[in-house]
């Protein structure tokens, strides 16, 4: 059967695109601008101008494609137009926006997208914009949250892993030791990333979230802090809240399976490929014993009782060069000694190396373990992974014990 579309003229296949798209852009301005009291004054345009600018755009391009000077007279006439009205709006009502002046040029801009560039392309411009026009509100709430140094914090996170890493030399610099700059500090990327992603989720996604959504994102951070933090808030909790607590601790426990399987996925293909799926089932077991926890002793909230809701307001941001070098320093500290262990004490050495390693953070020898460098077999290094998170969790169930009392 012949495609439908051949049967169609292509000229008016890209009119109709190109009036649809211009329709949807102008119902984006028309309801934003009855959101507005003033809807006349704050934007230029509605439905059917954006829909004619579209048109008119379509019509100038087609007349003239090669030289498109039809095409850019008609632009600079637009352009005047516009520049007039917005001299207007500025000298009567002085509103400053030109959201909707620079939506017109897009529009008018559409006709030779849809006519020269691959669908996908003119079809992104199109989602982004109506979603730009669409998240106003969100940006405006998402400003708000903001405090004044997290631009400063995101610039440090870009410097960090966009300027810094790509110009460090890869040359070892200890002899015989798979430790370069390049890889120490990519490690340091990579933990900072997850960290700073964590942050990012707890202060704008899930802000003021309850205990156990605290307790999952915080898992993804650190699990041994999330399980310290928890720990020591459970000791003020109430009677109903006290399975809240001991769910987030065993959460915080699981996202830690998923934030080293990550570490995993990025070092190291082959191991990934070996264990990937011990830790789908640890997590899943976690989880599943996590929601026993949560109704394990369950007991109902009293009428004077309200439910607690932990404020992130006050975090502190992980992502700081402090605690990058801290890290860096770390991870060379843990090469340099899982080096010498396993030249002198073999793999037997690794495994309680791994063992001792389990009481502090993981992930400084666990990132060493997965960039390799090592002449040890994958099952070696997936003996150590395991037996330094069984460690660590023993670690964590100590803390819960020592920083809880007995109602929790």
């Amino acid at each position: 059967m012949e495609n439908f579309l051949d049967i169609i003229p292509e000229r008016m296949v890209n009119f109709a695109l190109v009036t649809v798209f211009s329709l949807l852009i102008g119902l984006s301005q028309r309801k934003l601008q009855m959101r507005k009291e003033e809807s006349q004054v704050a934007s230029f345009g509605s439905d059917r101008t954006f829909t004619l600018i579209g048109i008119l755009g379509y019509i100038l391009y087609i007349l003239d494609p090669a030289n498109m000077m039809l095409f850019a007279g008609g632009g600079i006439l637009l352009a005047l137009i516009i520049g007039i009205s917005y001299f207007f709006k500025l000298y009567f009502y002085k509103v400053y926006g030109i959201t909707s002046i620079v939506i017109a040029f897009i529009t008018y801009c559409l006709a030779p997208l849809v006519c020269t560039q691959p669908s996908w392309f003119y079809l992104l411009v199109v989602v982004v914009v109506l979603l730009l026009t669409e998240m106003k509100e969100s940006f405006s709430n998402f400003a708000k949250r903001m405090n004044n140094d997290e631009m400063i914090t995101l610039a440090k996170f870009l410097l960090i892993s966009g300027i810094i890493l790509p110009i460090l030399p890869r040359e070892e610099f200890i002899p015989g030791i798979n430790l370069t700059p390049y890889n120490v500090w990519l490690a340091t990327v990579v933990v900072s990333a997850v960290s700073y992603a964590s942050y990012l989720l707890n202060k704008f996604v899930f802000r003021d979230s309850g205990i156990i959504i605290s307790g999952i994102i915080s898992g993804l951070y650190s699990s041994t802090a999330a399980t310290l933090v928890l720990a020591k808030k459970s000791r003020d909790a109430q009677a109903h809240e006290v399975h809240q607590y001991a769910t987030a601790i065993i959460f915080a426990t699981a996202m830690m399976y998923i934030r080293v399987l990550a570490l995993i996925a990025i070092f190291n293909a082959e191991l990934l490929k070996s264990t990937w799926y011990y830790f789908v089932i640890m997590f899943v077991v976690s989880m599943g014993i996590g929601v026993v926890a949560y109704f394990y002793k369950r007991e109902p909230k009293k009428e004077h009782e309200e439910s607690v809701v932990i404020d992130n307001e006050n975090d502190k941001n992980p992502l700081e060069f402090k605690v990058a070098l801290i890290f860096a320093a770390m991870f060379v500290i843990f090469t340099v000694i899982t080096h010498y262990t396993i030249e002198y004490l073999g793999t037997s050495g690794l495994t309680w190396l791994s063992i001792i390693v389990g009481i502090s953070d993981v992930s400084p020898f666990l990132i060493n373990l997965f960039q390799g460098g090592y002449d040890v077999a994958t099952s070696v290094i997936a003996v150590a992974t395991f037996s330094s998170l069984i460690s660590n969790n023993v670690v964590k169930l100590l803390y819960a014990l020592a920083f809880t009392d007995k109602k929790s």
